[in-house]
């Protein structure tokens, strides 16, 4: 190795000569501004320093330590070594140890417990003398750790037998490296036959004899104590042991770089001119560097010889691992070369555990997929595996990512994957129950249509109110069917029908109990004003105020589909579990719950207001037009509702939300429809079916005869506690005196043109009409029951009594 110093003093002596190195591999000597007259035919350290990285990286190894002898060569490729990795990344220094000039004894037991602080850092990179490797690998035998480190020697280590010698075992496996040469057959043919006779130019020979030999020269010999004379006929190779030195072809080569220089430099200068020209006596170094550079041509073992800018050769490296095979023999075996780029045969490799799998030199394992690295601050090696939680997925190495909000992340959590679609299924238990509700309540709301509609003349019938009758079934039969849209697979035509109809069927049952109960109301209040019957009670009026009442559902129906049209989406927010395994996308509807409230809100309001009414008309006869079973059935209504709400709105965070609030809406629906239709309808199925003797007429009367006595009964109620009983029995029958005359000058009007039939039911009423009012004003009728009553007072209030329950047995069979 030339020395750097010497290369520094005559730059600074000026002394402009172009040297070339044979041996040199400092890598600063390849700073062209400081030493531009300096050239080398073996390749820089820095190249080394890029083979070995590129060999540890082959290896799959990211963390070493680094070992280097105290000195330009081993500082200079630690450095080197060091600096490339950290440029090029992937390769971590877990220590960089320097074993000093003169140790101290336990000085390498030291460092080889230092080494195994990082156990993990199994790898060492090592520029190191001979010595220092040999001493190494026998502390590292004395602590039993043959096997443990994986050697990575520099050219200093190559393919030498010196560092090894009794080390086989603890140096297996070790992975060297070497500038490519090849041996010199004619530098052998040539160094064999040099003998003391032939040789005497070379000053050092004689010394060299007496090593290689072990004697000695005469008196004056080097080997001072030698028992053995040399007798000058050893022979080179014969009787010792011969080995070219590897350095042979570097040698060589650069003394014929220099001659090609030479030559070429004669040939452009002197042209022609034999010898040396006048030109050439004073010859330029910056010229003569110049032709140096220029050089091309194949060295002593076939490898060409050139020079970069630099002054450098290019690098060419053979690559060997110290092997035992299985006769328990050592070697170095060629395992790559590097010119550049690597090339290694794995298969070719061979390690302790006496298999070709590669061990590991790692700082942390590699992580799983599905998990980042946090990478150790400092240590860009040393990572924690961290798993991508939720909706997250492994998008680098070092990063998770969320999901897009439609997607989950795949098994692996590599990527994203869509979330599956669902809806209601028709066997799901959440459909199950609804629809066996609703099949039931339609057959039994069919089943009371028809028999309504074969006994349609029918006393009990016709009492009911055939038209408003007609109205409320049509509600609950569209309460029970609402079931089926709600359930089917949401589309177009099935939201549609979802709007239309999700409060319709209330509002129709509502509206008919409303006017039912209002018209029963109204009936009873006119009666405390006056005895004549309150406008808008007949049927026809009754129909068109229930379906105007209606039609503010309908509008509200059309002003939704007018504001938003009806279409679906799908709703990952609702099954978005924390598990991204069991997240689903919900197709729905677009009614969300505020629209509901508003479908429902209106016929919700029908129902409390018809409630309210229920309970105003509580106190009339228990038989007078269903009064008492509309009551009953608001107040079961309400119950329902009140129900519906904690549980529909309570399961707004359920991962169940949908089946629960699907299943709930349409129960409670049904439910409502079966109070009405069991409360209402079925007790008058049953009498129609089982008693028909009960379905019979009694008597025939004008409904306005029927109206007019409800009246008369309320206020008779009102006047009872105002006046004396004489005075409101006198008033009373003068006023049915007056309506009994009216009705009579009606009948002779028409009686010119009235059938038969009408003769006798105008008979009737006036036969009837007398009788009412012989009821009322007969003092027998009112004595009859007040005789065994002790207070006159009470006798008074006894009398209308039973002059009101009169009047209410006749209102029941007509109303």
């Amino acid at each position: 190795m030339v020395n750097t110093i010497n290369v520094t003093g005559r730059q600074a002596l000026n002394i402009r000569i172009p040297q070339i190195s044979y041996a040199s591999t400092a890598p600063e000597l390849s700073d062209n501004t400081r030493y531009d007259f300096f050239s080398r035919v073996v390749p820089p350290d820095s190249y080394q320093a890029q083979a070995m990285l590129d060999i540890v990286t082959a290896m799959g190894w990211n963390y070493v330590s680094t070992l280097a002898s105290e000195g330009n060569y081993g500082e200079s490729g630690v450095e080197a070594f060091v600096q490339i990795s950290r440029e090029s990344g992937g390769v971590c220094i877990a220590q960089s140890l320097k074993i000093p000039r003169e140790p101290r004894p336990g000085e390498f037991d030291k460092i080889v417990l230092r080494l195994l602080e990082t156990s993990n850092a199994r790898a060492v990179i090592m520029f190191a003398n001979e010595d220092d490797i040999r001493r190494i690998l026998d502390a590292a035998k004395r602590h039993n750790l043959t096997g443990h480190f994986l050697w990575v020697g520099s050219d200093s280590w190559g393919s030498k037998s010196s560092p090894v010698v009794q080390q086989e075992r603890v140096a297996e496996g070790a992975v060297t490296i070497l500038p490519k040469r090849a041996s010199v057959d004619a530098f052998d043919r040539y160094f064999k036959s040099r003998s003391l006779s032939n040789n005497r130019r070379n000053v050092w020979f004689a010394e060299f004899w007496e090593e290689n030999f072990g004697c000695k020269l005469g008196m004056h010999g080097k080997r001072p104590g030698s028992p053995k004379k040399c007798t000058g006929l050893e022979k080179v190779g014969r009787d010792s042991i011969y080995e070219q030195e590897g350095k042979v072809q570097f040698v060589m080569d650069a003394v014929y770089a220099m001659a090609h220089a030479l030559h070429q430099m004669h040939r452009d200068v002197c042209a022609g001119y034999p010898g040396l020209c006048p030109r050439m006596a004073n010859v330029d170094g910056k010229e003569l560097l110049a032709h140096i550079r220029a050089v091309s041509f194949n060295g002593s073992a076939g490898t060409p010889v050139t020079f970069n800018e630099n002054g450098d050769a290019p690098g060419r490296y053979d690559i060997f691992q110290y092997q035992i095979n299985n006769r328990s023999t050592a070697e170095y075996k060629v395992i790559g070369h590097w010119t550049n780029h690597l090339f290694l045969n794995m298969e070719a490799l061979q390690w302790t555990t006496g298999d070709s799998s590669l061990p590991l030199s790692v700082c942390s394992m590699p992580c799983r997929t599905g998990e980042r690295k946090k990478v150790v601050k400092g240590v860009p090696c040393c990572w924690h595996c961290e798993r991508c939680e939720g909706y997250h997925f492994q998008a680098t190495e070092f990063t998770c990512e969320l999901c897009p909000y439609e997607k989950r992340p795949d098994k692996n959590r590599t990527g994203c994957q869509l979330i599956p679609i669902i809806k209601l299924e028709w066997h799901s238990p959440w459909a199950l129950l609804p629809v066996f509700i609703s099949v039931l309540g339609i057959l039994a709301t069919t089943f009371v249509i028809i028999t309504f509609v074969r006994y349609h003349d029918t006393p009990i019938v016709r009492a009911s109110g055939r038209e408003m009758s007609y109205v409320l079934l049509t509600g609950i039969f569209l309460c029970y069917i609402i079931t089926f849209p709600m359930i089917s697979a949401p589309d177009l035509v099935v939201c549609s029908f979802r709007r239309i109809f999700l409060g319709l069927g209330m509002c129709f049952s509502n509206a008919a109990l409303l006017t039912k109960t209002n018209r029963i109301h109204r009936i009873f209040e006119q009666g405390k004003k006056a005895v004549t019957a309150p406008r808008f009670i007949s049927p026809a009026s009754q129909l068109v105020i229930t379906f105007s009442l209606i039609s503010v559902q309908l509008l509200g129906v059309l002003v939704w589909f007018a504001a938003d049209p009806p279409h679906t989406f799908v709703d990952y927010g609702e099954q978005r579990t924390q598990d991204p395994e069991n997240a689903r996308g919900v197709l729905k509807c677009d009614i969300s719950d505020l629209s509901l409230i508003c479908s429902l809100g209106y016929s919700i309001l029908l129902m409390v207001t018809c409630t309210v009414y229920a309970i105003k008309t509580r106190s009339v006869p228990e038989t007078f037009n269903e009064a008492k079973p509309i009551g009953f059935t608001m107040y079961t209504t309400c119950i329902i509702w009140l129900a519906f709400i904690p549980i529909f709105f309570g399961t707004a965070q359920s991962a169940e939300r949908m089946y629960i609030q699907t299943a709930t809406l349409t129960v409670s629906l049904s439910l409502s429809a079966s109070v009405s239709l069991g409360m209402l309808y079925m007790p008058k199925v049953y009498i129609i079916i089982f008693h028909p003797e009960q379905n019979v007429p009694k008597r025939k009367r004008s409904f306005k005869a029927i109206v007019t006595a409800a009246t008369m009964t309320s206020k008779l109620s009102q006047l009872a506690a105002e006046r004396p009983n004489g005075e409101v029995k006198t008033e009373l029958c003068e006023g049915m005196e007056a309506s009994d005359s009216r009705e009579q000058g009606a009948k002779n009007l028409k009686g010119s043109s009235i059938t038969a039939t009408r003769a006798q039911n105008l008979s009737d009423t006036l036969d009837r009409g007398v009788r009412q009012k012989e009821t009322v004003c007969s003092p027998v009728s009112v004595s009859s029951v007040t005789d065994n009553i002790p207070s006159p007072v009470n006798q008074s209030d006894t009398g209308i009594e039973s002059c009101t329950i009169s009047l209410i047995g006749s209102l029941t069979e007509t109303l």
